[in-house]
């Protein structure tokens, strides 16, 4: 009887153990679950096998993701032929958003609270094709022009409609005369001495020469977690791949410094025309000066924000006082595009400007109060403004996205605005019409279908 008590108790003491062990071990994984702000900076697996992982769900995620731009928008975007932007493409015209069971006048009669209860909210924070991933990608337009950055695991999401001129015009502010430096050329290495030599001093032409040479990033450079098949796209990206020709395509990223993934912000790529203005950089990063932003870029964002990561894929460290300075002198003469009917204050001519364009600047200073943040007359205050758009949808996860707070965005300048939709930030608003109902929903300005119609108009003379 005592043998048998013993072995009961023995076996108690074991199994007791047995369980503290596994309680332990699970605990033990459920702390190496925990989010890292480091990325696998040391792979244990092969480029064959990340890039045969990575095919293996992107048709899944694809098709997630154009169910949600299906259920958000109208994709059949139509576009007016006779509104063009300066390089002529004709400008999208919308709005875009689909409403669920609702029609704007009714949004425009409801609270904030009532539109987030029940979901209406037509604009919420856009996800990146496939947001567990993220990385720099560019539209299928650029990637006709410029094969070597395409990925094999993600596709752009937005079609070409709805995007800039594939090659933008170029203005210099000191030869205004020239108009459209660009003629429809694409920028690149292979032209650009020959495009701007005689037009640009030494240093300049030696800062765009950097501005279109390229230089290992994240998803583009030699090492095995890469997501390009390509050999001159392990070289990795220029600056102009993004801001085609000094403007924008409208290549897609995440930004770099908000952690963990999923609250990160879609970032879709802003024009450079017209930074000699601006007073700060980037959408959310405030940076002081242009400079600090092309050293940023390079340094960081480039890399997702991770300094491991930059140092294992070869990040090119710019030198300060000499390629950073020739690299902003050259961006620093991007002008905006000719605005015809604006007079040397910014304002229309009343000789040249449409009677729907006059009552939309009137609009536009007063009832919008848009003239508040975007000032004649490059229309920006140069600085930044929280918008607490979050009034109006609910925090929750979509295609692997936290619809949180978006918190405070630089007010971007609305001159040559026409030539560089979508808008807002990371894209949602598709066109001009998306944009006005956003803000007259966000501001809760009650504008009439009319006074939309003319503000729009007055937007796309800038």
């Amino acid at each position: 009887m005592k043998a048998q008590t013993h072995r009961s108790v023995l076996f108690g003491a074991v199994f007791l153990a047995l369980l503290v062990a596994a309680i332990a071990a699970a605990v033990h994984a459920q702390q190496g679950k925990v989010v890292s702000s480091y990325g696998p900076t040391n792979q244990d697996v092969t480029f064959e096998q990340i890039k045969a992982a990575r095919l293996a769900v992107k048709t899944e995620r694809a098709k997630a993701h154009a169910e949600l731009l299906n259920a958000r928008y109208n994709l059949d975007i139509k576009a007016d032929p006779a509104i063009t932007m300066s390089g002529g493409k004709p400008v999208p015209v919308g709005p875009t958003a689909k409403l669920a069971g609702v029609t704007w006048e009714q949004l425009d009669k409801m609270t904030p609270e009532q539109i987030k209860d029940r979901g209406f909210f037509p604009y919420k924070p856009l996800p990146f094709p496939d947001h567990a991933e993220g990385g720099m990608l560019f539209p299928e337009m650029t990637l006709k022009l410029l094969p070597r950055l395409t990925r094999f695991d993600l596709d752009f999401d937005l079609p070409e409609q709805v995007l800039p001129d594939a090659v933008p015009a170029i203005y210099l502010t000191t030869r205004p005369d020239l108009g459209d430096v660009a003629k429809g050329r694409l920028v690149t290495i292979n032209n650009f001495y020959e495009i701007f030599n005689g037009l640009l001093n030494p240093k300049q032409l030696e800062g765009l020469r950097l501005l279109v040479t390229q230089f290992p990033q994240q998803q583009f450079n030699a090492t095995e977690d890469r997501r390009t098949d390509r050999p001159d796209g392990m070289l990795g990206v220029t600056c102009f791949d993004c801001h085609v020709n000094g403007h924008t395509n409208d290549a897609t990223h995440l930004v770099g410094d908000i952690r963990p993934q999923e609250f990160r912000h879609r970032i879709d790529t802003p024009s450079l025309r017209g930074v000699n203005i601006q007073r700060l950089f980037g959408s959310q990063r405030a940076l002081k000066t242009v400079e600090d932003f092309t050293e940023f870029e390079q340094r960081a964002a480039y890399f997702d924000g991770d300094i491991c990561m930059a140092a294992k894929k070869g990040v090119n460290v710019l030198e300060r006082g000499s390629q950073v300075h020739f690299m902003t002198e050259f961006l620093s003469l991007l002008d905006f595009p000719p605005a015809p009917k604006l007079n040397i204050y910014g304002e229309l001519d009343t000789a040249q400007a449409t009677r729907g364009e006059l009552r939309g600047e009137a609009l536009f200073n007063g009832k919008a109060q848009c003239a508040k943040c975007h000032a004649a007359p490059y229309y920006t205050d140069n600085t930044m403004h929280n918008l607490m758009a979050e009034r109006f949808y609910k925090q929750e996860m979509q295609n692997g996205m936290m619809m949180a707070a978006d918190g405070p965005i630089k007010t971007f300048p609305l001159r040559g605005i026409k030539d560089s939709p979508p808008y807002l930030h990371d894209g949602r608003c598709r066109t001009l019409e998306d944009t006005v109902e956003y803000f007259n929903l966000i501001q809760q300005l009650h504008l009439a279908a009319a006074e939309k119609k003319d503000l729009a108009a007055f937007l796309r003379a800038l």
